[in-house]
């Protein structure tokens, strides 16, 4: 398995946690929502459209873009209640045209891009003053117990992991200032809102079988002995509540 590559996995993004309507809602108030007027979101990295439904649900127009077929067709299956464009693109190359849109999102999917290509496309799509949200739901590990002690064995299997986008903040890039490197963006503002997500012991497992960057640096072989821990730690419990941080930060079009 490569880097990036959720070909094999995109069965199980369907027991990835949601994001938070409470950050959604500030977020879309932060970038000038009204719904009055003409409003055209652009997803970028839509997955499976775990945010794509609930854009949709909340009354929005999402154009949602994913570069990998196999999560595109889940995606497409999954809002297939509602209006949708699917298309195939990724966030160095959307195929969009020039002032797209409105606001454009990846959730859970900018560490995938090159900054460099991503962020000029971005600002090429965004109509003027528009806005660009990148966010994340990892585990709040530091609010579990559970969550900390499966953290520390994760380590103690993999010491030298480099988490890309999950796992305590200093693990993590600091992406106010990825934002700002290529100079097309400006005032970063940072949201996170605590969330949380009950889960049964296969919904838990399904979200950690859809993982790809532990699993590509642990290779095959150790990465069964983590979910082998994993599944030892929660073996005595019936739900499994998993405490989320949901960070978003937003910028604005030069």
């Amino acid at each position: 398995m490569k880097h990036g590559d959720f070909t094999e996995l995109a069965e199980n993004y369907k027991y990835r946690p949601a994001y938070s309507k409470l950050i959604l809602t500030a977020l879309l108030q932060y970038v000038g929502y009204n719904p009055e007027k003409d409003f055209l979101i652009a997803e970028v990295g839509a997955g499976t459209g775990k945010l794509t439904k609930m854009l949709l649900e909340l009354g929005l127009y999402v154009t949602a873009v994913e570069p990998n077929d196999v999560m595109r067709e889940e995606g497409i299956k999954y809002t297939q209640e509602h209006k949708v464009d699917w298309i195939k693109g990724s966030g160095e190359r959307t195929t969009l045209k020039d002032e797209y849109a409105d606001w454009v999102v990846m959730a859970s999917s900018f560490h995938w891009t090159d900054p460099r290509h991503s962020l000029p496309e971005f600002y090429r799509i965004l109509k003027s003053a528009g806005h660009v949200t990148v966010m994340w739901n990892p585990r709040n590990i530091e609010a579990s117990e559970l969550h900390k002690k499966i953290e520390d064995e994760i380590y103690k299997v993999i010491p030298y992991i480099k988490r890309i986008s999950s796992g305590a903040k200093h693990h993590t890039k600091k992406w106010e200032e990825v934002l700002l490197s290529t100079g097309h963006f400006k005032n970063v503002i940072l949201m996170e809102v605590d969330h949380e997500e009950v889960m049964n012991k296969e919904q838990y497992m399904g979200a950690w079988k859809s993982v790809n960057d532990i699993r590509v640096q642990a290779g095959e072989e150790r990465w069964q002995l983590i979910l082998d821990v994993i599944e030892n730690e929660i073996k005595d419990l019936d739900i499994i509540v998993v405490p989320y941080k949901i960070c978003a930060w937003t910028a604005r079009k030069k």
